[in-house]
């Protein structure tokens, strides 16, 4: 049925969108963080992924107000990539086919949630210092 998508989505695909994000980018994912969370929550497909998406976007904020700069801009554009790739309605698989309309979604946070990881856990360990 989808076998004649133009685009793949694999890790080439994935670094080079991210390439591509600037910080009007980011600004807009920070600024869609309801919309972000209701489809996230919405999804069956995305359920397992909202309280990393929640310390996705702690670490968004925590940079965008410099409060957090102990992260590459690579992490920060795979995060607002992610979540804008998320916003989509009409990304790869559009999302309102049934059962398969997220199914990019996940493939795109998966992708992102593996390059980032390493700095994810860094803010993590960074947050409980700070509240420590």
């Amino acid at each position: 049925m989808f076998g004649n998508l133009k685009k793949k989505i694999d890790e080439d695909y994935f670094k080079t969108e991210v390439t591509k994000i600037d910080d009007n980018d980011v600004s807009i994912a920070m600024d869609s963080q309801d919309k972000v969370d209701d489809k996230i929550n919405n999804s069956g497909l995305l359920q397992k992924y909202s309280e990393l998406a929640k310390l996705m976007y702690g670490m968004l904020k925590d940079y965008r107000i410099g409060v957090y700069n102990k992260v590459p801009w690579f992490t920060i554009a795979t995060v607002a990539f992610s979540f804008l790739y998320i916003l989509n309605p009409l990304d790869i698989i559009p999302d309102f086919i049934p059962g398969l309309g997220y199914i990019d979604d996940m493939a795109i946070f998966t992708f992102g949630l593996r390059f980032i990881e390493s700095d994810l856990h860094n803010y993590l360990d960074w947050k409980i210092e700070k509240e420590a």
